[in-house]
Parts: structure tokens; C-alpha cells; sequence
């Protein structure tokens, strides 16, 4: 089996460095061919002498790539052409990885019946949760970019975040690449590519693996662990999700484009957020209604750029 693990990098050579130096301890079987692909997306920082210092310390482990399209899809989808691995690993500039990371994470694939494979995401060392975040609420820390399902290994029903994921290499070729339309770039920090690419697979009735034991430690920059950032991470993500799945309907009529269903959602859950009294239940109202503003936002646009496209084709008919 050989193994590239994909690092997509964007002004981060100080992380980076970090990332590399956790991945360059990887514990793996000498009959395991394994390297590591960094692709700077158009990087004005020292992120190629970066790798170029990893590259000359560990000959033909490290490899420099470059895409000048700025987005992070754009740099996922350049990985994919340009490895030739059986299993592409996936991992990010802000995080570190433990030295069995790889081998467990890529280990679950010596089984043929699971296309992919995913682990556990953790908060860095130290980080402590702030009191207005609900513990026991899922994905609570989604925003930070947090994956745990517990200590069990099992079969995953739902597609595993993007640093931390592995897939065969034909499953790209069956299902496409990661979405243009979803991953942060510039202007958008709408993201979901990998959830959405993940999910893609599932319901093509590939099976996935979670390995608790591949862990991963994420990064929590202090700008991150605010109220202002987690709103703004659940406002893409309802516009993500639109975009991804489609306006939610049900069985309402729309008002501009909008379905009600989403306009009676956003009325309760920011009666709630305006009545509620503990601290955590609050800010996960406000959450909820930020995500579900951001739904509405996105249904608004996707029905005017339809309704532009219906006058231009009635325009342009003969």
C-alpha cells in the first residue's frame, strides 16, 4: 500500500511548520510507501522555504506543490490529480498529529468493503471550553472544527471532517472532486467541501471507517474562541447547507424565495434565544438562529440567480 497525505496551506508557514514536524514522526511499516504533498494555494508568506527546509531534511518525504487558483478546493482537487497513491490522507496547516495517526487512520482501509476512513479531532492541548458553549449540545465546537464520536471503533454513518480523513483514490474517480462552490476562498468562508464530498460517498452506498485511535490536535487561536466567530461559522454553515442540500421546503410556499417553514424556524428559535435565561442555552439559540439566517440568505439568492436565468433564456428565445 502507499499513502499521501494531502496538506492544503494558505499564510500559515508558522503553523505549518508545526504540522510538518508532527507528520514527519509518523510510526509506519517499511513496506508502507508513504510522502507528504503540500500545496501552497497562492502563499505570500515563507511557506514554500518552509517545505523546502522539510523537503531537504527528510529526502522524498516532503513534496511542494503550488496552485495559484485561491480557494481550498481548488488546492484539494490539484492534490488529487497530481498523486498517484492508492490512499490520500487528508490533514490541515493548524493542526498536530500523533506519530500513529497515520498508520491507524490508513490501517482501517487494509479492509477492501470501506472506501474511507475517519478519526478523532481534538482541541489543542490546554484549551478550555467557555462557559457559553452548551457541553453536552452536539457539534457544539463544529466551529473549532472538533470531531469526536467516542472511544469505540465502529462504522461511520456520517462523513468525518477534512483533517482527518482518508479515502481510496478510486472513490475520487467515482464521485467526482471537492465542490468549487463549498470550501473557504477569498470573500467566502463558506465551508462543508469535505462534509459534503463525505456524504456524497455514503449515499453512494460506500461504507467508512471511524478509528478513534488516528487523533489529531487542532489549533484554537484565541480570535476563534469568541461569540463573533462562532455566529459567523453558523451563518455559512446555513448557506453551505443550502447550497449543498437545497432550500428546505416541506410543504410551504416560499416568500421571495424563501420557504416559510425557515422564516417560522427563525421567529422560534430567536423567541428562545430572547427567553432564555441560562447562559449556554442562549448562545446556542442565537447559534441556531444565525444558521438558519444564513439558510435564508442563501434560499433568497439561489431563487434570484434563477429568476435572472429564466428572463435571460426567455430573452434569448427565438
Amino acid at each position: 500500500m502507499d499513502v499521501t497525505v494531502v496538506l492544503c496551506t494558505y499564510n500559515r508557514c508558522d503553523s505549518l511548520a508545526k504540522a510538518l514536524e508532527s507528520v514527519a514522526a509518523s510510526k509506519m511499516p517499511v513496506s508502507v510507501s508513504w510522502n507528504v504533498l503540500v500545496v501552497d494555494n497562492n502563499s505570500k508568506d515563507n511557506t514554500r522555504q518552509v517545505v523546502e527546509q522539510f523537503s531537504s531534511r527528510f529526502p522524498g518525504r516532503f513534496q511542494y506543490a503550488f496552485e495559484p487558483h485561491p480557494g481550498k478546493s481548488h488546492a484539494l482537487n490539484y492534490a488529487i490529480r497530481e498523486s498517484n497513491s492508492q490512499i490520500l490522507a487528508f490533514m490541515d496547516d493548524d493542526v498536530q498529529v500523533e506519530p500513529d495517526w497515520l498508520f491507524n487512520l490508513t490501517g482501517a482501509l487494509d479492509n477492501p468493503s470501506f472506501s474511507g476512513a475517519g478519526g478523532r479531532i481534538f482541541p489543542e492541548r490546554g484549551f478550555i471550553q467557555p462557559a457559553w458553549l452548551a457541553a453536552s449540545e452536539s457539534y457544539s465546537l463544529a466551529p473549532l472544527a472538533m470531531f469526536d464520536l467516542g472511544a469505540t471503533a465502529c462504522e461511520l454513518k456520517e462523513p468525518p471532517f477534512g483533517t482527518n480523513m482518508a479515502f481510496r483514490r478510486e472513490v475520487f474517480a467515482r464521485y467526482g472532486d471537492f465542490r468549487l462552490d463549498l470550501g473557504p476562498q477569498p470573500g467566502s468562508e463558506i465551508r462543508s467541501e469535505d462534509t459534503e464530498f463525505g456524504l456524497r460517498v455514503l449515499r453512494g452506498g460506500e461504507r467508512l471507517w471511524y478509528e478513534p485511535s488516528a487523533v489529531v490536535y487542532h489549533a484554537v487561536p484565541r480570535h476563534r474562541v469568541t461569540k463573533a466567530y462562532f455566529v459567523k461559522w453558523w451563518y455559512g454553515k446555513g448557506r453551505g447547507d443550502v447550497r449543498e442540500f437545497g432550500a428546505e421546503t416541506g410543504n410551504s410556499v416560499g416568500l421571495f424565495g424563501v420557504p416559510l417553514v425557515l422564516l417560522r424556524r427563525i421567529a422560534v428559535w430567536s423567541a428562545r434565544w430572547l427567553f432564555s435565561f441560562s447562559l449556554a442555552r442562549r448562545f446556542n439559540c442565537k447559534a441556531k438562529v444565525w444558521w438558519l439566517a444564513g439558510e435564508i440568505h442563501e434560499s433568497f439568492a439561489v431563487s434570484r440567480t434563477a429568476a435572472r436565468v429564466r428572463i435571460s433564456e426567455r430573452q434569448s428565445a427565438p
